[in-house]
């Protein structure tokens, strides 16, 4: 039986490089930082005083000074993306389709702002201060539920959590949900604001992040031997994913072809990667084979790449195992050099570079790509972007706890086969 192939055909984001799909894009193409000194709160005594923030964003100008009071920073950012997203695909919503749309955003923490925020004033004030609005502020699903309030989308709804690897999976999950018939269009994605001051703290008593204070812009350096860690980041993206016969009855321009999903646990450690990649290999594998496809039809690879010591060696590792001769050909980048790490949100912002890379021919590069690492010996596309013609793209996503989650996606023009 012919499964139900399932496209994109609108995207959104919220980025440190920009606050829309285009003008992140043109960052990330020319090479550009989004990582610079913290300013969303004080972060003088701390370890590490730098991070990705998203830049110039109005919550209020753009959502209203009511509903942006009532949501999380990272609900807010999901919000606009999801409008921008549904704006891109020119999907109609009505009576007659809001019950066949539905939601799945992924959030590795949720409002951890708002509990922050909220539990500040428990203990300076007592428990009457506390804000009513808190509990659904602060949840995960506080993004997926909003999106679908806000937009009036009545289908299949739900958030996924699984550290830096949910909103890959969420969209890997939506697609799912449409080959299985339970809904014609999905909205997935991911979305995080987790740059606030305990979050901070912990991963710098975790030792996870980098500490290169002297040049924050030149902190995150994904295989490079110097590397010291990766950099908090925030944002969210969106797709918008429908059935291919419903996309093409509607007359939808479509993207590309979400072809490939995989996921897998590392069964290993909370925090460190199998040894060798093992976990992420087979996830890799399985996407192949879901997409029916070989590791020599895929051009590019966009890595997770963080900037630590462990991931980017194991992720080589597993790259070396799934593609064999091939993985010295294949070109592979890691845009968090530029965008730091949006944990919960990185994989959708990274399927958007993916599927933008499929539309114009063009491979994003790996900044701050200095000194090999011998460990880490493959093209990782240094330091200036690469023009390139490919047809199969893939997206890794591994998280804290083993998670792991890849996505290929194909040229709307590609043959793929049943």
């Amino acid at each position: 039986m012919t499964r139900t192939r399932v496209v994109v055909t609108g995207m959104g984001c919220i980025s440190p490089l920009g606050n829309d799909v285009e003008s992140t894009w043109r960052a990330a193409l020319s090479g550009t930082s989004g990582v610079d000194f913290i300013t969303l709160f004080d972060a003088s005594q701390f370890k590490t005083r730098f991070a990705a923030e998203v830049k110039g964003f109005q919550p209020e100008a753009l959502l209203g000074r009511r509903d942006a009071r009532r949501m999380d920073r990272f609900t807010q950012f999901s919000i606009v993306a999801t409008r921008q997203a549904l704006e891109d695909s020119g999907l109609e919503i009505s009576d007659a389709n809001r019950d066949s749309i539905g939601v799945i955003i992924g959030t590795g923490i949720g409002g951890i702002g708002t509990l922050l925020k909220e539990t500040e004033k428990f203990l300076a004030r007592g428990p009457r201060w506390v804000s009513p609005f808190m509990v659904p502020m602060m949840l995960p699903d506080g993004a997926a539920a909003q999106v679908a309030i806000h937009f009036g989308l009545r289908g299949p709804n739900m958030a996924v959590v699984t550290a830096c690897a949910s909103s890959a999976n969420a969209i890997g999950e939506a697609v799912e949900t449409i080959r299985r018939g339970a809904a014609q269009v999905m909205v997935a994605g991911g979305a995080e604001s987790a740059i606030v001051p305990i979050a901070l703290a912990g991963f710098n008593t975790m030792d996870a992040i980098s500490k290169r204070n002297e040049d924050p812009k030149r902190a995150s350096r994904p295989f490079d031997l110097n590397r010291d860690g990766f950099v908090m980041g925030e944002g969210a993206a969106t797709l918008i994913l429908e059935s291919y016969e419903h996309a093409k009855a509607r007359g939808a321009r479509i993207l590309a072809e979400v072809s490939g999903y995989g996921t897998t646990n590392d069964a290993f450690h909370i925090s460190a990667p199998a040894e060798k990649g093992a976990g992420a290999a087979l996830c890799m594998r399985i996407a192949l084979q879901d997409a029916h496809l070989q590791p020599t039809d895929i051009g590019y690879i966009n890595a997770h790449g963080t900037s630590t010591r462990l991931n980017d060696a194991s992720e080589t590792a597993a790259i070396k195992t799934v593609f064999a001769e091939h993985a010295h050909q294949v070109p592979i980048s890691s845009t968090k050099s530029m965008t730091g790490h949006l944990l919960g949100a990185a994989g959708a912002l990274e399927s958007i570079f993916c599927i933008k890379a499929l539309q114009e021919g063009r491979l994003p590069p790996t900044i701050n790509y200095e000194t090999p690492d011998p460990e880490c010996d493959l093209d990782y596309i240094p330091n200036q972007a690469r023009q390139a013609s490919p047809r199969h793209v893939m997206t890794n996503s591994f998280g804290f706890g083993g998670h792991n989650a890849s996505l290929i996606f194909s040229h709307p023009e590609a043959s793929i086969r049943p």
